[in-house]
């Protein structure tokens, strides 16, 4: 089962408040503003700043 629509509409950062998106590979949440990847385990995402990992540039 894959996040739905409706849930990312709501999602935000969690550290700047601004817009995320699923990557490309479908098990991540993307935000280009801090340039952080918050992972989705089990269908669930982890939205922790401390457990975000940094995008590499």
């Amino acid at each position: 089962m894959a996040i739905s629509k409706e849930l990312l509409d709501i999602l935000a950062c969690p550290k700047c408040k601004g817009d995320i998106y699923l990557n490309d590979a479908g098990d991540g949440l993307i935000c280009d503003k801090c340039k952080l990847l918050y992972e989705i385990k089990d269908d669930i995402p982890i939205m922790l700043i401390d457990e975000a990992k940094p995008l590499s540039e």
